[in-house]
């Protein structure tokens, strides 16, 4: 049995302060959070949402560095931007804190040192890349070099995005800085673990055997994890930026973002109210974290183990992961500044918070990516909200004043297609209120437009403007059930449309905001009087997306323009050269890695023989249309094991400054076996 909470904890995933916040950030988080919020609190309950920026870490460093600021400088202009953002789209945070504060720091101390005095954390010395010429320690993401699998040679030091294959920094060859361009040195640092692997055990039970009701995405990702064993994980770093750790022999250790920022949460959390703990350390509150996809395991494993060895702290009822929104078929990236950023979208669309809600929600990457068009936004906010919602309530509206004056007129005689529409009222009601509680944000919202189209339905069944002229009192329940289905809806969408909706009762002269009293058909007494109107949305013309693609379009240009050009790589012999033998070869087959998103196995005929390849192009390339295809072919590079496959040969790509791959072909009348010199 469902268990009944006295109250609501709900986070929303820190953003990075190190740029400002993207339609991406949205729909897998903030959105589908303040719906939930804003439909909790309608409910009545005890709630609070929090949030704030996440400001510790290697990227703000490295963007102070080229900047040439401070790291606090970069924090204090973005944690502005986007708080600002925030409160301008309407994002009900009840505070958007940060963790460069002062609370947070004497926080996330406390909790390391409570951790540290029960014995919990593992202390090792080991070796790590450091780079001289900057006299820094690298994290895995800041160094480059070649993949021992597939021989990419711009895999991280974490993973190589080729293959897909997960790395460690000492399984690169020729390894390098990204920071100054230089081969960096192993130096021996001590730091303190959390043995995620102690808490595997009680891991297994509490998400795979507790927590089965949790989204496919979610559960399945934790899944992965613990089936593969779980490993101690650091805790601090080397770096002078951040949480600086509470011991002895810690000069120039801070604690690690990722065990850093969801302590933030709760620094946050005190910031609001001297009440804290009821939030966090009641069995009778109820914490759920919104997230992305990218923070599954740091919310539903990490933050979770380490809340289970402090030992006051409640756990995660829910983590309602969202998967990521791609932008005009590209995937959203912020280094091409191939995004759209919502304090320029707010700039651009001053009064149309709502429509880019609206269209988020209704396009959520709830189960899978999604993508973003300018021209769905613009169908969305035509053909849904102008002429579905907008076109009901001033349809209805507009009657009520010219034949009424704009006093509600009674319902006289109802008939039972009256009845039927007044009872459908409840029952959408109830199916938007399931689907919420089970964070379907999608299927909600439909449902929810689902009243608006009854609403034309009926008007469009009953033709009021027809039957005023032999029959006025049916007039008046005709209208009087419309104005009943606009209060409603004033309930239904203030979740998901806050804005309007707050409009849309100024038209009705109607203030309850109430989730109980949906599905009533009285919400508007005989002889209320409504206030004068005007359109609830109105169209966006095709000169105002063209503008913003122009915008996207442009910024793909100067991508193209300015890409950056990688450092030459050592010099090599000729020798070193012809040892390398180059064939052209012609795709035979072709077919996707099971269980992978980038792999694709191929069967190639290089003149040769015939052999198997697997290369990194999934993203790229349709597996069905590559037999044909005329590829070069390293054919003496020693054969690779990717994913159990054995891969006889690396084909030559070439990338461009949006991360596509493209096949170097050689010509047509190229036959296969053909070297290239």
């Amino acid at each position: 049995m469902k268990k009944d909470f006295k109250r609501y904890l709900i986070t929303s995933a820190l953003p990075y302060a190190n740029g400002p916040i993207h339609l991406g950030h949205l729909a897998g988080v903030y959105v589908p959070s303040d719906i939930y919020t804003r439909y909790q609190r309608l409910r009545g309950k005890d709630i609070i949402h929090i949030c704030g920026s996440d400001e510790h870490g290697i990227p703000i460093t490295l963007k102070a560095r080229n900047e040439g600021v401070s790291p606090q400088d970069i924090v204090d202009r973005y944690h502005a931007i986007n708080k600002k953002a925030f409160e301008d789209f309407g994002i009900s945070f009840d505070i958007y804190s940060r963790t460069s504060n002062k609370i947070h720091h004497e926080t996330a101390s406390e909790f390391f040192k409570n951790l540290y005095e029960k014995g919990e954390f593992l202390e090792k010395t080991s070796e790590q890349y450091y780079d001289t010429d900057t006299n820094t320690f690298l994290a895995d993401r800041y160094i480059t070099g070649t993949c021992p699998h597939c021989s990419n040679q711009g895999a991280y030091g974490d993973q190589c995005e080729q293959c897909g294959t997960s790395l460690s920094p000492s399984d690169l060859i020729n390894p390098t800085s990204t920071i100054s361009g230089s081969k960096p040195v192993l130096k021996e640092t001590k730091h303190w673990y959390l043995p995620l692997d102690k808490y595997e055990p009680w891991l297994k039970e509490w998400i795979l055997e507790e927590h089965k009701e949790w989204k496919p995405n979610v559960y399945g990702q934790c899944k992965s994890w613990i089936d593969q064993g779980l490993h101690p994980r650091a805790v601090s770093r080397d770096l002078d930026w951040g949480v600086p750790v509470p011991v002895k022999d810690a000069d120039g250790k801070v604690l690690y973002v990722w065990f850093d920022a969801p302590i933030g949460y709760i620094s946050a959390t005190k910031e609001l109210t001297e009440d804290w703990e009821k939030y966090w350390k009641d069995e009778d509150s109820r914490m759920i974290h919104f997230i992305g996809k990218d923070n599954i395991v740091f919310h539903c494993i990490i933050f979770p183990a380490m809340l289970k060895a402090e030992g006051s702290y409640i756990l995660p009822d829910n983590v309602p992961a969202n998967e990521f929104l791609n932008l005009e078929n590209d995937k959203i990236s912020t280094s091409r500044n191939w995004a759209v950023w919502l304090h320029e979208y707010l700039e651009d669309f001053p009064e149309k918070q709502d429509v880019l809600r609206y269209t988020l929600c209704a396009n959520a990457p709830e189960n899978k990516d999604n993508d973003f068009t300018w021209k769905d936004f613009q169908n969305r906010n035509n053909n849904e909200l102008v002429a579905i919602l907008g076109n009901f309530v001033n349809r209805t509206l507009v009657l009520t004043h010219k034949y009424f004056d704009g006093v509600i007129p009674p319902a006289t005689t109802l008939t039972e297609s009256d009845q039927k529409v007044l009872n459908e009222i409840q029952t959408i009601a109830t199916s938007v209120e399931n689907s919420l509680e089970n964070f379907r944000f999608r299927e909600a919202i439909k449902l929810a437009m689902d009243l608006a189209r009854l609403g034309n339905k009926y008007l469009a069944d009953t033709e009021p403007w027809k039957v005023i002229k032999n029959d006025e009192e049916r007039v008046k329940t005709i209208l009087n059930i419309s104005l009943q289905i606009t209060a409603n809806l004033t309930l239904l969408l203030e979740p998901f449309l806050p804005f309007s909706m707050e409009k849309l009762r100024g038209f009705i002269n109607f203030k309850e905001t109430t989730w109980e009293l949906l599905g009533n058909a009285e919400l508007l007494k005989e002889g209320h009087r409504i206030n004068k109107t005007s359109l609830l949305f109105d169209k966006i013309e095709d000169e105002q997306i063209q503008h913003q693609l122009d915008k996207l379009n442009s910024t793909k240009e100067e991508n193209m323009n300015e890409a950056p050009v990688t450092p030459q790589k050592p010099e090599i012999t000729f020798d070193d050269f012809t040892k390398m033998d180059i064939r052209t070869a012609t795709i035979l087959e072709a077919e996707k890695v099971p269980k992978t998103k980038k792999l694709i196995k191929m069967l190639v005929d290089t003149g040769i023989d015939q052999r198997t390849i697997v290369s990194g192009i999934a993203e790229f390339y349709d597996p069905e249309k590559l037999p044909g295809q005329k590829v070069c072919v390293l054919v003496n590079l020693a054969p690779r094991n990717i994913k159990g496959i054995e891969s006889q040969g690396m084909i030559l790509l070439s990338e461009n400054s949006n991360g596509q791959l493209y096949f170097i072909e050689p010509g047509e009348d190229a036959h296969n076996g053909a070297e290239i010199n």
